[in-house]
């Protein structure tokens, strides 16, 4: 996924009138201004009211669902092989969000202030905070990928990582 295909999906998914928010490492170059690695996908968070709009945006795109976890998340992948991690958020009125996680009993959290921009090819686009990041980085064996990741927030924002 390179930083024209995230532009071009962005676009695509504003056109149809979605709003979406870019997580993961696609994310975290977007806070740091910078692409720092190479992505094999994109993660998006939506409007679980929205999501018909991106599913049908991003199927007249040639995206097809190749993986099914709702309410949790979906994967769409392009025959190209471009994959997109999609995460259904139900917002409260206050601009916060949740997730459902596989504990029901404890759904991921998006406070209101989580939801800023950053940019990718000179680009401003709307991505998850550094805080949401690290949040999300936690209670699991990191990859290479992640330590990375992290690396790059405590690089551009002093911010303390777990690892």
């Amino acid at each position: 996924m390179t930083a024209d295909d995230v532009l071009s999906v962005l676009a695509l998914l504003r056109q149809a009138g979605a709003d979406v928010w870019i997580g993961g490492g696609w994310g975290i170059d977007a806070l740091v201004g910078e692409q720092t690695r190479e992505h094999r996908d994109l993660d998006l968070v939506h409007r679980q009211e929205q999501e018909p709009a991106v599913v049908a945006a991003l199927a007249g795109a040639g995206f097809v669902e190749t993986l099914e976890w709702r309410p949790i998340r979906f994967v769409v992948t392009a025959a190209d092989g471009r994959e997109i991690d999609l995460h259904p958020l139900v917002f409260a009125d206050d601009g916060s969000a949740l997730q459902v996680s596989p504990d029901p009993e404890r759904p991921f959290a998006y406070p209101a202030s989580c939801f800023v921009t950053g940019t990718i090819g000179g680009t401003t686009v709307p991505c998850l905070s550094a805080e949401q990041q690290v949040r999300f980085h936690q209670g699991y064996e990191p990859s290479e990928r992640d330590r990375h990741d992290m690396a790059q927030l405590r690089r551009a924002f002093g911010i303390a990582t777990h690892f």
